[in-house]
């Protein structure tokens, strides 16, 4: 009996692990509205003005992000809550607001002609491209771990 059930248990297990990559892949279009109110928020204070392309969600049930592509090439990501991840601003530079102040002092001490054209959050480590094509990462006390010239 004991051996029925491990193996049943194992079964619905294996069928959901297969079904999961399916699952995990789910993007849909939406309308900006349907996004948090925090990511709406975020692109009327930052980009305002600026045409939309495409907004969609990805994930699953469990994990879902939402992607924004303007039609000038700038891309957007959030996380569930509408908290930005990542602006990837490739023909122009990441709006001055929505860096943090002690990387904003770093580029400018560092690399007067950079402008920072990329940034990434994750757990509050930041991941920082500038115009110059240099990478630099903080830590999440905003101390230089890394760069990539």
């Amino acid at each position: 009996m004991i051996m029925v059930m491990k193996k049943m248990i194992f079964g619905i297990l294996s069928l959901l692990f297969l079904a999961s990559p399916a699952m995990a892949d789910d993007d849909k279009p939406i309308k900006v509205k349907e996004m948090p109110v925090a990511a709406q928020e975020f692109i009327a204070e930052h980009f305002p003005g600026q045409s939309i392309a495409v907004a969609k969600q990805e994930g699953s049930f469990i994990e879902k992000n939402y992607d924004i592509i303007f039609t000038n090439g700038n891309k957007l990501e959030f996380d569930r809550k509408g908290i930005w991840t990542n602006v990837d601003c490739r023909y122009g530079s990441v709006p001055q607001a929505i860096i943090p102040a002690p990387i904003t002092e770093y580029v400018k001490n560092h690399f007067p002609d950079g402008k920072v054209k990329k940034i990434e959050k994750e757990n509050r480590k930041y991941e920082v491209e500038l115009s110059n094509d240099v990478e630099l990462k903080f830590n999440n006390s905003y101390e230089l771990v890394d760069v990539d010239l």
